[in-house]
């Protein structure tokens, strides 16, 4: 399972709760940030392997 999806899943889960709101913002933004870069790099790869 892809380490975005892990910190995706596990933000959700603690404001589901109403477990520590705080550190599940901040999974979720750094879950959602590392989606973002390994999208950018995948499209990258593809980019170069097509040229």
């Amino acid at each position: 399972m892809p380490t975005w999806l892990i910190l995706i899943i596990i933000g959700v889960v603690l404001l589901v709760l109403g477990v520590a709101v705080e550190a599940a913002k901040f999974l979720l933004w750094i879950g959602i940030a590392v989606l973002v870069v390994s999208l950018i790099l995948g499209l990258l790869r593809r980019g170069k392997n097509s040229v």
